[in-house]
């Protein structure tokens, strides 16, 4: 890929969490192209290394590391291993998440009728174990790799932290309590931490993606014919630009707030590249 502007992240270490997936490879090799070492950390190491490979051949610098972001011990010696082969963290990119059908209805609405119906999940149905799955991946899947990573940040000018939150943050979209939920706590922790590392030089923001083709989300917005599902005509028909994004439309928020040039006085902030879904009311 071609960035669409260069930053000086030279010397640089980044890690990017969830670096496997096609969101955050494309980050990672953004990231990489602008000088920074990066190691890219994944639940699956093949997924991790393949990018990193890939990045290697072009005559990057990049790393893959198998890192669970539940697991603080997976995350530390994750840790550990990126600080003797690439050195300190200066850029995290808490990008792993997800969702997860045990906290996903299967309607939009509630209708009377729906509780008898045994073939549908409604909200009473809801797994408190999918759920707990769900908030613990997006909301402890960014603290805790933070608090592993940040320590190597604290003290040392120009670090930074991007985090991944989501439309659903601003406006929780149907069938996703558990997702929506836990994006909305991504947001509030990004402006908490930005507060509480301002006086130790770590800047802390977050990307916002509206909709992008993902293989998470194939399924639910892709028939079998390769048509749009009727959440996927839903969904464009919501965004004024009137598409779905491409991962590169990512890559220029998240250069500018890993930038210390271009956005050091950027803290606290969320910032929505969503084609315009936020600012439309449907009508």
């Amino acid at each position: 890929m071609t960035v669409p502007f260069v930053i000086d992240l030279a010397g640089k270490v980044a890690v990017v969490t969830g670096g496997g997936g096609v969101l955050c490879s494309r980050m990672a090799g953004a990231l990489a192209e602008c000088g920074a070492k990066v190691a890219v950390l994944d639940l699956d190491l093949g997924a991790a290394e393949a990018v990193a490979a890939a990045l290697r051949g072009r005559g990057l610098e990049a790393r893959g590391f198998q890192a669970d972001v539940l697991e603080r011990a997976s995350l530390e010696a994750a840790a550990q291993a990126v600080l003797a082969q690439l050195g300190p963290c200066d850029l995290l990119v808490n990008g792993a998440g997800g969702n997860h059908p045990k906290g996903t209805t299967s309607k939009e609405w509630l209708d009377a009728a729906d509780l008898a119906d045994p073939s549908l999940t409604t909200f009473f149905d809801l797994d408190p174990k999918g759920v707990g799955f769900v908030f613990n991946l997006n909301f402890l899947g960014t603290l805790i790799p933070t608090q592993v990573f940040a320590r190597q940040m604290v003290g040392r000018q120009g670090c930074s932290i991007i985090n991944m939150s989501s439309m659903n943050a601003f406006c929780p979209l149907t069938k996703i309590p558990a997702y929506s939920g836990a994006k909305a706590a991504v947001s509030n922790l990004t402006q908490w931490l930005a507060v509480h590392f301002a006086k130790v030089g770590i800047r802390v923001n977050a990307l916002a993606p509206g909709f992008f083709l993902t293989q998470q989300n194939e399924k639910l917005l892709v028939d079998g014919q390769g048509g749009f599902t009727a959440r996927a005509r839903k969904i464009v028909e919501h965004t004024p630009m009137g598409r779905f994004g491409q991962a590169e439309e990512l890559i220029g928020t998240l250069l500018w707030l890993a930038s210390e040039a271009g956005s050091g006085f950027v803290n606290g902030v969320v910032i929505p590249v969503d084609g315009g879904f936020s600012a439309y009311s449907g009508v």
